[in-house]
């Protein structure tokens, strides 16, 4: 159980990091910078103690594209907590379980049964509340801007995690250190050259703050599958996703005092109830 604490803790500490980085008025793709230098850093020590230098020429080549899709997301999640706050961010990204369930239908065939639909039917009706919750939040224009945040942080995610399935569906597991390291490193290269590109100027204090958020990035992943290792599937993703969104949203509100209205509320308890059908 101690292992799935853990994992909730640091999965709500990336929602809550890229907050403060926005409070702050970081840069953002610095603060992700910094990020993947810890992550792809901490991923090599890994792969150097535990996984081994396993690697074929095609997982290589899957982790650098990942690493793209990597940093597009972590912008996504960055943009979307900023517009649209860090409770309903979180129950987008954590939504996003519903991309890979209708890619397997897709690709490997599974057959949606009776309570995958319904999961899917509320997380339409989710998506739909995020609209008016938005839509209805006071001294908050633009709300179609916000909306397409959300819905783009849910699809990214949700390939993302495809992704990761098909590593593991066509990858022999011996790869994944070399693979996951391969990701964090191409995503800090594509970030470093795009701060050269742009001449963003250096922050220590942003990057600081950077450097503090790829713990967590990591080890969220790392502790998740130690979970698993330990407990049933059925009880430590709904039991993961729920605390995140619980964490997110109480800490959310008693540090920078963020609101949710009354459309906000129920799309959180409905996005829960879709993630437990689509999860269990």
């Amino acid at each position: 159980m101690l292992f799935l604490i853990l994992a909730i803790l640091c999965s709500s500490s990336l929602a809550l990091i890229l907050k403060q980085g926005h409070v702050k008025n970081s840069n953002t793709v610095l603060l992700i910078n910094a990020n993947y230098l810890t992550a792809s850093s901490i991923a090599l020590i890994f792969v150097i103690f535990k996984y081994g230098f396993h690697y074929s020429l095609n997982s290589i080549l899957f982790g650098l594209v990942l690493g793209l899709l990597f940093v597009s997301t972590f912008i996504l999640y960055s943009k979307a907590i900023s517009q649209a706050g860090t409770a309903l961010a979180t129950v987008s990204a954590r939504l996003s379980i519903l991309i890979p369930v209708i890619l397997s239908i897709i690709y490997f065939g599974e057959s949606p049964d009776l309570k995958m639909l319904m999961g899917f039917l509320l997380a339409l009706i989710t998506l739909y509340l995020f609209y008016l919750s938005l839509k209805n939040h006071t001294n908050n224009p633009g709300t179609g801007n916000k909306y397409i945040y959300l819905f783009l942080l849910l699809v990214g995610i949700g390939f993302v995690d495809f992704a990761m399935k098909m590593f593991e569906h066509n990858f022999p597991k011996e790869e994944k250190g070399v693979f996951v390291f391969t990701i964090f490193f191409a995503a800090f290269i594509y970030t470093t050259t795009y701060l050269k590109i742009k001449k963003i100027k250096f922050d220590k204090g942003t990057y600081r703050l950077g450097l503090l958020l790829g713990i967590p990035n990591v080890f969220a992943i790392h502790f998740l599958l130690a979970a698993l290792s330990e407990l049933p599937a059925i009880i430590v993703f709904p039991i993961q996703n729920i605390g995140v969104i619980v964490i997110t949203a109480i800490a959310a509100n008693l540090i920078w005092k963020e609101k949710i209205n009354l459309y906000g509320k129920i799309a959180i308890a409905v996005g829960i109830a879709a993630i437990l059908l689509l999860k269990l």
